[in-house]
């Protein structure tokens, strides 16, 4: 399967809510090749980020290409249509080289039948024991396993082919990376169901370049992961291998690799996937989002005055509005709303307490998860204030970009990549 346009080995999916943070984001990419961590970056911004903020999907691609420019980035960069589906992919095709087909809403809709006799029929071959190297006992593959499969998954994979089928249309084959989503269900997959979703994929044609799993465990936005460690590295210590066997067995690109979503700030993860992904001589791509969002509240708190002003009522208007704000991102977050300060308190903070209670430094007595989950979603709050909050950006870049730099640097990229 050709796939033209290639993913290097390591990638990292930088989120900017509000667009300013490209070079500080780039920054950081530039400062690990220094010390011989090579990552490509990918700028990547969901429809529903756009929607919130007011921004329009080639946005993002004036933002790299600026920042590429800038810091005189001569290597591969890559612009991530975000969690696109059929409705949502023209207002993306023509500033995007990453497409990250959503097909979440798919999932769990029966196939047509068609579609599911040929699968069963397809997938025969394969029933019983899978022998996978570095999988000590090999996967049991039996017809329940694939009739489970089939009525969970198929349907949104043929969705997926539709969505790979516009976007070769317009760009043209080879033209573009594609990533496949199925993180967004109820319940993780199985590394013998990983293994039938890409063969779902192969038979459908899209050369697909990552796919992201849900895994085992919790990935709330903006904090650490909450799971069982022992579990989540088996499931991932066998999910590459079945990615490297799958590569053989369907004609899948040889560089296909695992993309793990809601990536940022998954800091107990980090040496597991670190490890394993040297086990495997393996790819990655990290995705995060809101880290930088995240980064940018503490650097203006961290700044004082009007940056500090900015921040307290960032708080205050998603403590206000809690419901609404969190309703949308109720699977990935956890907010105890008795743990929340009050905003009357939040409003005399100085900066040292503001932004120790928001930095994810799980030693730092200070430290809120809860306080730090709702500000993340938090913001369309932001996006609200239009000029005062981009203003305050502007007017106190030296620290907000710092924090950004220092934060994807120090701890993201050296944890996951050295």
């Amino acid at each position: 399967m050709i796939c033209g346009m290639k993913l290097p080995r390591f990638s990292l999916g930088m989120g900017d809510r509000f667009a300013h943070q490209g070079r500080a984001q780039l920054s950081a990419i530039v400062e690990a090749r220094k010390i011989g961590i090579d990552v490509a970056p990918v700028w990547n911004k969901s429809n529903r980020e756009h929607s919130i903020v007011g921004s329009h999907p080639d946005d993002l691609r004036i933002e790299a290409d600026e920042a590429v420019a800038s810091l005189g980035w001569g290597d591969a960069y890559f612009v991530d249509a975000d969690h696109i589906n059929l409705d949502t992919v023209d207002g993306f095709l023509a500033g995007s080289n990453f497409f990250t087909l959503d097909v979440a809403d798919a999932v769990g809709q029966a196939p047509k039948a068609s579609d599911r006799e040929q699968f069963i029929q397809y997938t025969e071959k394969w029933l019983g024991v899978l022998e996978i190297p570095g999988i000590e006992g090999g996967l049991e593959l039996n017809a329940g396993v694939v009739d489970a499969a089939a009525d969970q998954f198929l349907a949104a994979i043929v969705s997926a082919g539709k969505i790979y089928q516009k976007i070769e249309g317009a760009k043209g084959a080879g033209n573009f990376i594609t990533e496949i989503s199925v993180d967004e269900t109820d319940a993780p997959q199985s590394p013998v169901e990983l293994f039938l979703i890409l063969s779902m994929i192969a038979a459908e044609g899209i050369p697909v370049q990552t796919i992201a799993p849900k895994f085992t465990g919790r990935f709330n936005k903006g904090v650490d992961y909450v799971g069982n460690l022992k579990q989540f590295e088996k499931e991932f210590d066998q999910d590459l291998a079945v990615i490297a066997y799958a590569v053989n067995e369907f004609g899948l690109p040889a560089d296909l690799k695992l993309s793990v979503h809601s990536g940022s700030d998954k800091f107990s993860i980090y040496p597991i996937i670190n490890r394993q992904i040297k086990k495997h001589g393996a790819g990655l791509h990290l995705k995060t989002a809101g880290t930088t969002w995240l980064e940018e509240v503490i650097g203006l708190a961290e700044a004082g005055g009007e940056g500090l002003d900015v921040a307290r009522e960032v708080y205050a208007g998603a403590y206000a509005r809690f419901t609404e704000l969190t309703a949308p991102y109720s699977t990935v977050i956890d907010i105890d709303r008795d743990k929340l300060p009050l905003p009357e308190v939040v409003s005399r903070w100085k900066p040292v307490s503001f932004v120790e209670t928001l930095r994810h430094v799980n030693s730092c007595p200070a430290y809120n998860p809860h306080f730090r989950q709702l500000i993340h979603v938090g913001f369309k709050v932001a996006a609200e204030m239009g000029e005062r909050y981009t203003n305050a950006l502007e007017a106190n870049e030296t620290v907000v970009a710092k924090n950004v730099t220092e934060n994807l640097l120090d701890r993201h990229i050296k944890r996951l990549f050295r």
